[in-house]
């Protein structure tokens, strides 16, 4: 069985390597994406099963790319989980088109529950 790749966005490098060791030990790939310009070209490269994206990002924001990745045919399908410390994050993920919402701080256990019940068995 091949092991699901998990995408992850997001500015704070200690949050991508807590997310990347947490999510390797569970036995997924994880492919840590710090800058968020190069996001839609990666998911074209890697076709990660999941992407957990940041919703506040410098440059480019995470509803900015969901956006794009639901406009972008290819790759609209991909299950999206927002992260957000935003108390209105929940909102906005849902109105860009998000599959799932976690809020800052993040409880782990949250985090792959929600990604095991988007992941296709």
């Amino acid at each position: 069985m091949d092991s699901k790749k998990i995408m992850i966005c997001d500015d704070d490098q200690g949050i991508l390597d807590v997310l990347q060791m947490l999510l390797e030990l569970e036995g997924y790939e994880v492919l840590p994406q710090l800058n968020s310009i190069h996001v839609i070209k990666e998911i074209m490269i890697h076709s990660p099963d999941v992407l957990l994206l940041d919703l506040w990002m410098p440059v480019l924001s995470g509803d900015q790319i969901l956006k794009a990745i639901r406009s972008t045919p290819e790759i609209k399908q991909l299950p999206v989980i927002v992260l957000s410390a935003s108390g209105d994050g929940n909102k906005i993920a849902m109105e860009v088109g998000a599959d799932g919402f976690i809020a800052k701080p993040f409880d782990l256990d949250d985090i792959l529950l929600k990604i095991n019940s988007l992941l296709p068995n």
